[in-house]
């Protein structure tokens, strides 16, 4: 069934490429209406979403897209669930977590190639080269977060003890971090790790990142999904879906569109400084383009394993729900530009 569907969206998808841009656009009334919910709230993370809105690329393969920020009481798998919403955002943990429950979702696409998830530190008084300096230190950790999950992985896999690091509890007040409270501080790179690594440059302080990627965790990160019925029951849609989101994604993230992009995105961001939004830009950039010879939006099937088997490690999920049968990487489908 898997490879039946894949075939069907690639037959499909390759005659949507064919169309020029622009020519498919339908009148508003027969288009398809579309609910799309974020996990998060409109930021550099959706900047994508919102310059495919914008460049009328949903609208050039029928369809009207509501696309609904995210948040604590937004819940995008909940929403596919309950028939609210037709697509959503969600990390890999919150996909493990709803399949090992039950839930009829499948993942169709992969966002970010690396997880944005990093620890920010200063470069002037801690020198983290490789997990082993982290001994001795106060990390920052959400309990209950993945930033835990992926921190209690690193620690695991390079013999580091509990007793040896001080796993200090954060919320979203960052004033622990700027008074040197604790050493490493967790943060999407692409996002506040910009914003406060700005406001530490502009009072003579360097920071780097620390990335788990780099040291073997490969925790899968933000990736689009819908239920399994609307994949097998309307392939059409979820290809056009699909076609024009990439587009979006690719285009945003190139040198070319960022003018736009910035544009889209700052007539729900208006708050962050243009200068801000560049650099954000860059970073995200960075972690969703492809290594070479990979397409735009692949899933990386085993970052998705590993993650399972970190959440089973760690008691997270109670048995393995064999993720990579819930994997349909149609993105192979979609050459990239």
């Amino acid at each position: 069934m898997q490879r039946s569907l894949f075939f069907l969206l690639f037959i499909f998808t390759c005659g949507l490429l064919l169309l020029p841009s622009g020519c498919s656009t339908r009148p508003k009334e027969t288009q398809v209406q579309v609910a799309y919910r974020l996990k998060w709230l409109f930021n550099i993370s959706v900047v994508g979403d919102l310059y495919a809105e914008a460049q009328g690329y949903f609208a050039d393969q029928g369809l009207a897209v509501a696309i609904k920020p995210g948040g604590p009481e937004r819940d995008a798998i909940k929403e596919l669930e309950l028939g609210r919403a037709q697509f959503g955002v969600a990390s890999a943990d919150q996909v493990i977590r709803a399949l090992a429950k039950g839930a009829p979702i499948v993942v169709i696409g992969q966002l970010f190639q690396r997880n944005p998830l990093q620890w920010l530190y200063r470069a002037a008084s801690d020198e983290i080269e490789k997990p082993e300096d982290l001994k001795g230190k106060t990390i920052g950790i959400t309990h209950g977060g993945n930033d835990e999950t992926i921190m209690r992985a690193l620690l695991a896999r390079y013999g580091i003890a509990a007793r040896e690091v001080d796993l200090y509890s954060v919320r979203y007040d960052y004033t622990p971090f700027y008074r040197g409270t604790v050493n490493l501080w967790p943060v999407y790179q692409n996002a506040e790790g910009i914003v406060i690594a700005d406001k530490l440059s502009q009072e003579g302080e360097a920071v780097r990142f620390f990335n788990p990627d780099f040291f073997g965790i490969r925790f899968a990160a933000n990736s689009v999904v819908t239920t399994r019925k609307t994949l097998e029951e309307q392939p059409e849609l979820v290809a056009k879906f699909m076609a024009a989101l990439l587009r979006g994604w690719q285009e945003a993230l190139a040198p070319a569109g960022e003018v736009r992009a910035l544009a889209a995105l700052r007539k729900y961001d208006r708050d962050t400084s243009i200068d801000i939004l560049q650099k954000q830009l860059a970073a995200t950039r960075t972690l969703m383009t492809p290594p070479p010879g990979t397409v735009f939006g692949a899933i990386d099937i085993a970052a998705w394993q590993q993650t399972e088997k970190i959440m089973l490690e760690q008691q997270l999920i109670a048995a393995p729900v064999g993720v990579e049968n819930f994997l349909y990487p149609q993105a192979a489908a979609y050459p990239s530009e």
